[in-house]
C-alpha cells in the first residue's frame, strides 16, 4: 500500500510540521522530492512559503512540475497550502515574470492601500462554496494566516472560502479535484485538523 498523503519537497515551506499534522490525522504520509514518487501518487500536498517565484524556480529545478500535473492526469487529487495555494494561479505580482502552475485561472495580488503587511494571526472563513473541504466546520471559524499576497480568481465558482482583510479575498479556491487554501493548517487548530481530515477523506471515498 502506498502513502496515503505525498508532501512535494521543493524546498520551500513548513515541510516539517506539515507532514506531523496530515499523521495526526492518521495518514501515511510520504515526503519526497522523487519525481516517480510524486507521479504515482493518488493525494498530493503542494506546502510552501516565502517568496513565490523562488518556490516555482525550486519546483521545476527539482524536475517536479511535470510529474505533479501526471498524477493530476491520472485521477490524484491536490492540496496547496499558503504559497502552495498561491502557486496554482496563472502567476503573482510577487514575481511578475515567473508562471505559476495556471491549474486555477487568476493571479496572486499584493494587499493594498494603508494595510498592515502582512496579514498575520487568526481570522475568519466565510462564505463556503465545494462543501466537501468544509464539511463539519461552520463559517466564521477562526483559521491561522501569515502572507503578504493573496490569490484573486478569475471565475467566482473557484472561491471555496473568503476572509475580510481590508477586502474580501479568496482563503481557499478550488476546482474539481484541486484544492488550495491561504491558512496554516498546522497551526489553525480543530478547524485545520477538520481540513486535512477532509482532504484525505475525499480520497478514502474514492479508493
Amino acid at each position: 500500500m502506498g502513502a496515503e498523503a505525498v508532501v512535494v519537497d521543493h524546498g520551500a515551506g513548513n515541510l516539517g510540521s506539515v507532514v506531523r499534522a496530515l499523521a495526526r490525522q492518521g495518514a501515511e504520509v510520504e515526503l519526497t522530492s522523487d519525481p516517480g514518487r510524486v507521479a504515482a501518487a493518488k493525494r498530493l500536498v503542494l506546502p510552501g512559503d516565502g517568496h513565490f517565484g523562488e518556490a516555482m524556480r525550486a519546483l521545476r529545478e527539482r524536475g517536479l512540475e511535470t510529474p505533479l500535473r501526471s498524477a493530476l492526469d491520472s485521477g490524484a487529487r491536490l492540496l496547496g497550502i499558503c504559497v502552495g495555494l498561491q502557486m496554482l494561479f496563472d502567476g503573482s505580482d510577487e514575481a511578475p515574470g515567473v508562471r505559476g502552475l495556471g491549474l486555477l485561472p487568476g493571479r496572486v495580488r499584493r494587499f493594498g492601500g494603508e494595510l498592515r503587511v502582512p496579514h498575520i494571526g487568526w481570522n475568519q472563513l466565510e462564505e463556503f462554496g465545494e462543501a466537501s473541504l468544509f464539511r463539519g466546520i461552520p463559517e466564521g471559524g477562526y483559521a491561522y494566516f501569515l502572507h503578504s499576497f493573496y490569490a484573486d480568481p478569475a471565475e467566482g465558482r473557484h472561491w471555496l472560502a473568503a476572509t475580510e482583510y481590508g477586502a474580501r479575498f479568496a482563503s481557499a479556491a478550488g476546482n474539481g479535484r484541486v484544492f488550495g487554501i491561504q491558512f496554516h493548517p498546522e497551526k489553525s487548530g480543530r478547524l485545520g485538523a477538520r481540513v486535512l481530515s477532509n482532504f484525505l477523506g475525499l480520497d478514502r471515498e474514492e479508493d
